[in-house]
């Protein structure tokens, strides 16, 4: 390769490296330390698993969503009264841990642990929150099939 084209592309690759790190960084660090991504919500993130009555309705409501998936012919789901761990990752989005025991027609009761990560849609007005129509399960995790 010729040396010259060594150097420009030396030179290049500087000039868009000091670009970057004079004009582009800082503007992406205002624009993430700006409100565009500010939710404002009463509901705030918990690090700590809780328990309240949101995340009891949220727990119920994945419950509800995961017996919906199986055949009520072919398989049956026993599920925990209460649920292993429960968070609120804030603006009424909860991730639920739980216990079902899954049994069908050909195979014995199995346990599994499970993963639901669920969002109440009304945002701050409750009066809706037993409804499982406000709600949508945005992940399940843990089991089979589904």
């Amino acid at each position: 390769m010729n040396k010259k084209k060594i150097i420009l592309f030396v030179a290049c690759l500087a000039v868009l490296l000091a670009l970057q790190i004079k004009f582009l960084l800082p503007w992406m660090y205002d624009i993430a330390a700006s409100d565009l991504f500010l939710v404002d919500s009463k509901d705030n993130a918990d690090p700590m698993p809780i328990s309240n009555d949101m995340t009891a309705l949220a727990f119920t409501h994945c419950n509800s969503h995961i017996n919906s998936q199986f055949d009520s012919t072919e398989t049956t789901a026993a599920f925990a009264s209460q649920p292993t761990n429960a968070w609120s990752i804030g603006n009424y989005e909860y991730i639920i841990n739980a216990t079902v025991e899954i049994a069908t027609k050909d195979t014995p009761s199995t346990a599994y642990q499970y993963v639901c990560r669920i969002q109440y849609e009304n945002g701050d007005d409750l009066s809706g929150a037993s409804n499982i129509e406000n709600w949508s399960v945005e992940g399940l995790t843990g089991l089979p099939d589904l």
